[in-house]
C-alpha cells in the first residue's frame, strides 16, 4: 500500500521532554511515569508515526498523557532504524524503500517483548493509542486481544474493510478514531465505512469516532499549531484519546 505524502511532513514541536529512556526487554523505550499516584496496573503503549520515539513531537505528546494519569511506555518498534527529523518535507527521501524494510516481521516482536517485560512487572491493561504507521499494530495488537483499548489517529496501512471487520469480530477492545477531512490513508470513504461496521451500538466493547475539518493526516503529532484549526484538531484528539482511556482502561 502507498503511503500519502502527508506522512512525512510536519511541524517540529518544541519543549522540554519529561520522561526517561529505559530499556525494557531488551528494547528501547521512551517511558512517561505520572508524578502523581496512579494505577501500576495500567499502561498506554504508545505506537508512534515512522519518525518513531526520537522525535520531540512523539515524546511530549507521551508525557501529555502522563499527565492526565497514564504511565505511557512508548516503544522502539523500528528498531532504532526511524526516520531522521530532516527527512520530514523532504522530496527525495525514498519512503517506500525506507517502508520495505519495515514489515511486521521485524516490527511485531520488540512490541510482544516490552508487553512481556511490562506483564512480568504487574502490568494486567494496556491501552494502545498508535499514529500513522502505528495505527496498524494498534490494531494488529487489538486482533490478538493483547491490549484492552484501542486508539488510532488518522492510521496508515490499514485495509478497507477486510481490518475493520476482523477488529469486530475478534478484538474485545473498545475503539475510538480519530479521523479527519484530508487522509488518503483513511479516507472519508473508510471513515463511513468504520461507522458502518462499529457504529449505532453494533461493536458492543464500545465504538466512536472523532472528525476534525481543516485536518490533514499526521495531524496530531505534525500538525501546524500555527493554524488554527490544525490547533483545535490537535487539541481535540487528545481530549478524545484521554476521555476514552479514562472510560475504557
Amino acid at each position: 500500500m502507498s503511503f500519502c505524502k502527508h506522512c512525512i511532513q510536519g511541524v517540529r514541536h518544541e519543549g522540554e521532554p519529561l520522561g526517561k529512556l529505559e530499556t525494557i526487554g531488551g528494547v528501547a523505550c521512551y517511558v512517561s511515569t505520572p508524578t502523581v499516584d496512579y494505577p501500576k496496573d495500567k499502561v498506554v503503549l504508545f505506537l508512534p508515526d515512522v519518525f518513531g520515539i526520537e522525535l520531540i513531537n512523539n515524546k511530549l505528546l507521551a508525557d501529555d498523557f502522563a499527565k492526565n494519569g497514564f504511565k505511557v511506555v512508548a516503544m522502539d518498534y523500528l528498531n532504532s532504524d526511524a526516520l531522521a527529523a530532516d527527512a520530514m518535507n523532504s522530496p527525495s527521501f525514498d519512503f517506500m524503500g525506507w517502508l520495505s524494510q519495515h514489515g511486521a516481521d521485524k516490527t511485531r516482536p520488540p512490541l510482544d517483548k516490552v508487553i512481556a517485560a511490562l506483564k512480568a512487572e504487574g502490568v494486567t491493561k494496556f491501552g494502545a493509542t498508535g499514529y500513522c504507521f502505528g495505527g496498524r499494530y494498534a490494531f494488529d495488537l487489538a486482533f490478538d486481544n493483547v491490549i484492552q483499548c484501542t486508539v488510532v489517529s488518522h492510521p496508515s496501512l490499514l485495509k478497507v474493510p477486510a481490518d475493520l471487520e476482523t477488529y469486530f469480530a475478534k478484538s474485545q477492545a473498545p475503539l475510538l478514531i480519530n479521523s479527519c477531512e484530508v487522509d488518503q490513508m483513511f479516507p472519508a470513504e473508510a471513515q463511513a465505512k468504520a461507522d458502518e461496521i462499529f457504529g449505532d451500538g453494533k461493536f458492543a466493547p464500545g465504538y466512536k469516532r472523532e472528525y476534525f475539518p481543516g485536518c490533514t493526516h499526521g495531524f496530531t503529532v505534525r500538525g501546524d499549531m500555527s493554524n488554527p484549526l490544525v490547533k483545535a484538531g490537535k487539541e481535540g484528539a487528545f481530549k478524545a484519546a484521554v476521555e476514552f482511556f479514562i472510560a475504557h482502561l
